[in-house]
């Protein structure tokens, strides 16, 4: 059996990588190993190693979510935040055959700028599949909801909401959780009430990821729309008269910043500052 590295970070849900993958796998005995490169944030005056770590892990989760619905065998690790080392470290990890490589189009791919594709043919002597895929041109082959959420996260009205939207067709959902004040508690519940989230959607067949943000719950919105190819984007919050989020006029600022959809879910779930 082949073993294929599959190596994307910004177009890892584009068309032409899911085909590139899909063509593959239909010639038989071929396993996957998808890595993403971490990148760092755009937004944001401090670096959290988690979010970092979990963005990549987001695009991975999603990759796999494709692959296990087409009956697709496959695996994923995040990678060095170079690309090169990152592929090099999974070839030597993982025994690989063949590389699929999808990046953006040259006039805007620093990859292929740094000529990533021939230093890897030359330094592993593996044949190299390119995939080029034009996400700001194209598309994504589904819609993508960007959702932000913290006290409220695993409230009845927010679930809803998003199974509302999963029902109209072909989507993905990315839920980001900011991490409070970041210490390890704060952290710890973050991820306890995103992880009530996905297993909600989840449970209900819905494609879905998620990652610990930023503690400013505006800087991680930003950097996840930096992160990733969004179609909209939906705020959950506390009621206005209790949510810190409406009085800081989160949900203005972000529709303006993003120049994306943004719609505010209000729930009566929860406690403290949301």
């Amino acid at each position: 059996m082949a073993d294929i590295l599959v190596l994307a970070n910004e177009t890892i849900g584009g068309k032409e990588l899911l085909d590139a993958i899909r063509d593959r796998a239909a010639k038989g005995d071929a396993r996957f190993h998808v890595v993403v490169p971490q990148s760092r944030p755009r937004h944001g005056a401090v670096i959290y190693d988690e979010a970092v770590r979990d963005s990549a892990q987001v695009r991975i989760d999603l990759a796999l979510a494709f692959m296990r619905d087409e009956g697709i065998e496959g695996t994923g690790e995040v990678g060095d935040a170079d690309p090169f080392n990152a592929a090099m470290d999974a070839i030597g990890a993982h025994g690989i055959d063949e590389i699929i490589i999808s990046t953006l189009p040259a006039t805007t791919s620093g990859w292929l700028r740094r000529d990533l594709i021939e230093r890897l043919e030359n330094e592993t002597g593996l044949p190299v599949t390119h995939v080029v895929v034009d996400v700001d041109s194209e598309g994504l082959p589904f819609d993508v909801t960007l959702v932000l959420a913290n006290q409220t996260a695993a409230g009845g009205e927010l679930v809803e909401h998003l199974e509302k939207l999963a029902s109209e067709g072909p989507h993905r959902f990315i839920v980001v959780v900011p991490q409070g004040s970041g210490d390890g508690r704060a952290v710890r519940a973050a991820r306890e009430r995103l992880g009530q989230l996905l297993e909600s959607l989840r449970s209900d067949k819905i494609v879905a990821a998620g990652m610990i943000g930023d503690p400013d719950p505006y800087t991680a919105i930003m950097n996840a729309v930096d992160y990733f190819y969004i179609s909209e984007i939906v705020i959950s919050t506390l009621p206005e008269a209790s949510s810190k989020w409406v009085a800081d006029k989160l949900v203005d600022r972000v529709a303006s910043a993003s120049n994306k959809p943004v719609e505010h879910i209000e729930s009566g779930v929860g406690a403290g500052a949301a």
